[in-house]
């Protein structure tokens, strides 16, 4: 049970990271003046995107580690 709910939870709330992800990209292409700052803006947001697919990964590796050694360590 708690299983189902972790995958929903994190399947939930990395959704809403890249809905964020994609608001911001358009807010950054569109409002911010000055070509500047779209370059900085876009330079922060790749460097968000890079820690998004690192947790992701993270995550489905841990549930995976998880999933085949029932909890146990193997040595």
């Amino acid at each position: 049970m708690f299983g189902k709910v972790k995958k929903i939870f994190f399947t939930g709330v990395f959704g809403i990271l890249y809905i964020s992800f994609l608001a911001q990209l358009v807010y950054i292409l569109g409002w911010v003046a000055g070509i500047d700052n779209k370059l900085i803006g876009l330079a922060a947001l790749s460097l968000e995107w890079l820690v998004l697919i690192s947790a992701r990964y993270l995550s489905k590796r841990s549930s995976n580690s998880a999933q085949h050694n029932n909890g146990f360590r193997r040595r």
